[in-house]
């Protein structure tokens, strides 16, 4: 989940959402949704903040690219499967506020989970955790492959894995799981998505349809219907 650092833009505060987004799932149903911050699921352990729903949000043009690229996949019979989609800079918010405390007992097996190899200190300076996500915006989208009808592939690490294993091309990270990451880089390559080297899961779709907003309406489908 990798936020990114640096970026310049506007702060679109407690706005609603734009008319260009839409629900992944009215575009294409067939889609796993296993939305990991609506849930306990995740690295923060609890549900994050503007996850009122466990809802794929998206401009409408990634979402349509999603489809494009599930349409692949099937045939091959393989399906994606959507850990995350637009997140709120609320939720950006909470992950610093979480990186900056402490862990106490209760959160070792999440770091044995999530961050075994570095300390929950580290994760803002290691560039893990910044202040503004790509997410945000509306066509980013944290991915893996599944085989038909729901078996999840081996991709070499889980999802939010904070370690260099992520990394897509990790020269370690061999086999069916490198394989089964050069497929999905591949087919949403082909539909216009660029990879986040860092995170095998990470795509952005280009040409972004808000490339300079991150937005704050919480995820929930009420949002993004007229």
């Amino acid at each position: 989940m990798t936020a990114v650092a640096g970026l310049v833009g506007v702060l679109a505060g407690g706005a609603a959402a734009p008319p260009g987004f839409t629900a992944l799932r009215e575009v294409d149903p067939s889609i796993r949704q296993d939305m990991r911050y609506a849930g306990g699921r995740n690295f923060t352990g609890a549900v994050v903040d503007g996850y009122e729903e466990p809802e794929c949000l998206l401009a409408r043009p990634a979402a349509e690219a999603l489809r494009r690229a599930q349409r692949v996949l099937l045939r091959r019979g393989y399906s994606l499967r959507v850990y995350d989609c637009y997140r709120p800079q609320r939720a950006v918010d909470r992950f610093v506020r979480w990186a900056r405390e402490e862990d106490g007992p209760e959160d070792l097996a999440r770091k044995a989970e999530f961050y075994p190899r570095v300390e929950r200190g580290r994760l803002i300076a290691d560039g893990y955790i910044a202040e503004r996500s790509g997410h945000s915006r509306g066509s980013t989208v944290d991915v893996t492959l599944e085989e038909l009808p729901g078996r999840e592939v081996d991709m070499g690490t889980a999802f939010d894995f904070f370690d260099p294993l992520s990394h897509t091309d990790d020269p370690r990270v061999t086999g069916a799981a490198r394989a089964n990451r050069q497929v999905l880089k591949r087919v949403l390559g082909a539909q216009g998505f660029v990879n986040l080297p860092e995170e095998w899961w990470h795509f952005t779709y280009k040409p972004e349809a808000y490339p300079d907003t991150y937005f704050d309406f919480p995820v929930a489908v009420a949002e993004v219907r007229p």
